[in-house]
């Protein structure tokens, strides 16, 4: 199996689940939260949640590994938050993805950077 990133621009991501492995300190996505993936030719969208996210939802585009979207959620404090990121999908050994996530706050001050994987579905 080819991997790297010129290897996820043929990768699927519809139906994909996703989990946080790191984020800078001024996210609140962390390692509880899931984001579930959809995909239709260029438009992607996921809703996502757990940790200190109750309910969030992104939308945005794909271009061969190169995602952008603009996402908006609910924190536990009942806090709304919005931003824009911008992640490259790079296929791993045991052909699961990983996403570089590039990230800022709209609502707020600050940026970061991310890593999601996505999660192997239990059989």
């Amino acid at each position: 199996m080819t991997t790297g990133p010129g290897a996820a621009a043929h990768v699927g991501i519809d139906g994909k689940t996703f989990a946080s492995i790191s984020n800078t300190a001024s996210g609140e996505v962390d390692g509880a939260t899931r984001f579930r993936y959809r995909q239709d030719g260029e438009t992607i969208w996921a809703d996502y949640g757990g940790g200190a996210i109750v309910r969030g939802y992104l939308v945005g585009t794909r271009t061969l590994d190169r995602l952008d979207f603009r996402y908006v959620h609910l924190n536990t404090s009942g806090e709304t938050a919005s931003g824009r990121c911008t992640s490259r999908m790079v296929v791993l050994p045991d052909g699961r993805v990983r996403m570089h996530e590039a990230w800022s706050w709209e609502s707020r001050q600050g940026s970061g950077e991310s890593l999601i994987e996505e999660v192997r579905q239990e059989r």
